[in-house]
């Protein structure tokens, strides 16, 4: 009887707590929520340039495609040639980058802790480009139809902006050869002609190569605009 008292006085005394004391709690624990989950499982991105098109759209003053990025995957698993991933630009690729943070030193704070817990982007140079070869192949060369080399074999590469049709430009394969170091990957955008990728940052201390602790995520799907909702795939590209 003392039990059932206790605990309906401690029911009471939380249904009677005032709102403003509630809400806070409630914001409080949304955010934990908020933080875990970008943290651990995934967040979105939007997509800034077109060194991705036609799998994903940005451009300067458009709407820019925004993509689901899965922080679980590459914890069981590696990343494999075909894949759609998000990483950190090393030191060579932020050549150019201008923080996002206000000047406004109060405001500039309040980024950063909404970069914390996950409602501000971070300011950190993030990048998105596809897996090309991985750790221990060989890149660059051009097959005599202009594809491109991995391991001597052209690869079959069905998400590129050039229409196969039509003559290749051959400064998107003619470069290398690069063997990749092992636990980095050779990454390039699908946008060939417009894309600051692996290729142009062969002289830095990777080759031009990620390193795998650099990777954020692989992406799974494009998000927003609601005409574009859908997965990413990760095709097979190798032929040989």
């Amino acid at each position: 009887m003392l039990r059932q008292e206790r605990g309906k006085r401690r029911t009471e005394e939380r249904e009677g707590r005032p709102w403003y004391i509630k809400v806070p709690i409630l914001i409080v624990i949304a955010l934990v929520l908020v933080f875990v989950f970008q943290t651990f499982v995934g967040r979105v991105y939007r997509i800034p340039s077109e060194s991705m098109q036609p799998t994903l759209h940005g451009c300067a003053g458009c709407t820019g495609d925004r993509i689901f990025v899965d922080k679980i995957s590459y914890r069981f698993g590696e990343p494999e040639q075909g894949d759609v991933l998000v990483f950190t630009g090393p030191d060579s690729w932020n050549q150019g980058y201008r923080s996002i943070r206000s000047d406004n030193p109060v405001l500039h704070t309040l980024q950063d802790i909404g970069g914390v817990i996950g409602i501000v982007p971070p300011d950190q140079n993030d990048m998105v480009k596809r897996v090309i070869a991985v750790g221990g192949q060989t890149v660059g060369g051009c097959s005599p139809e202009g594809d491109l080399l991995v391991d001597g074999q052209p690869l079959d590469e069905p998400y590129l902006r050039e229409d196969p049709a039509v003559s290749r430009n051959p400064l998107n394969c003619a470069f290398g050869p690069v063997t990749v170091p092992e636990g980095n990957v050779w990454v390039m955008g699908d946008n060939r002609s417009n894309s600051a990728d692996s290729r142009f940052h062969m002289g830095d201390e990777y080759q031009g190569t990620i390193p795998e602790e650099n990777i954020i995520g692989k992406v799974q799907a494009v998000i927003l605009p609601l005409d574009r909702i859908g997965g990413v795939s990760s095709p097979d590209i190798t032929t040989g």
